[in-house]
């Protein structure tokens, strides 16, 4: 069983989520920068390449279990942007603030809304590891013109919640993880954890 993972992620939002959804296996979370992990290239086009890639990367620099999450909002009216490309999407220096305000420029000629937010997890139990575990999660709803809520992070002001009408910023933490790509695939990852051959 593991007992240390350590997280490829300076997320503190991404971070929080995975030590509230954890706690119940007692495996000790620690994030990648405790160890002065630099953040590994996430040069590929696929989520699974590039969450593969900085699970590998953390568990090469630290010796330890690591566990990478790749995610990001996804648009049908964009073809799938801005994916991979999600955390900057307005370009450098990265921002919350521009990719939203670049999100919502972009859409103006579009009537489609519709919008999912995609997460896939990869473990690795040690960076060359033959069996990667993987897990994914997919949350729709649609982008408001509007932000709404004054908690989580990224895009959730503008990302509303198809089943409660709430946007992802207005929801509880408790709510989130339930509900969230994140949360259904942090859950998967934890059955598959508990039920891992190795």
């Amino acid at each position: 069983m593991i007992e240390k993972l350590v997280i490829a992620t300076g997320n503190k939002g991404k971070l929080l989520e995975i030590q509230a959804l954890f706690a119940p296996l007692n495996i000790e979370i620690i994030p990648q920068s405790a160890f002065n992990v630099s953040e590994a290239a996430e040069p590929h086009c696929t989520f699974i390449e590039n969450a593969l890639a900085k699970a590998r990367h953390a568990s090469l620099a630290t010796g330890l279990p690591a566990l990478a999450d790749d995610s990001g909002l996804c648009l049908e009216a964009l073809q799938g942007a801005p994916g991979v490309h999600s955390a900057y999407f307005a370009g450098e220096p990265r921002s919350d603030e521009n990719n939203n305000a670049h999100l919502l420029k972009t859409l103006k000629q579009h009537e489609n809304r519709f919008a999912y937010y995609y997460c896939c997890l990869v473990l690795v139990r040690k960076h060359d590891d033959p069996q990667p575990l993987i897990a994914e999660g997919i949350w729709k709803g649609a982008i408001l013109k509007k932000a709404r809520g004054n908690d989580g992070f990224g895009y959730d002001p503008y990302f509303l919640d198809s089943m409660t009408g709430k946007s992802a910023a207005e929801l509880s933490v408790e709510i989130k993880n339930k509900i969230s790509h994140r949360g259904q695939a942090l859950r998967k990852m934890l059955h598959l954890i508990e039920h891992s051959t190795y």
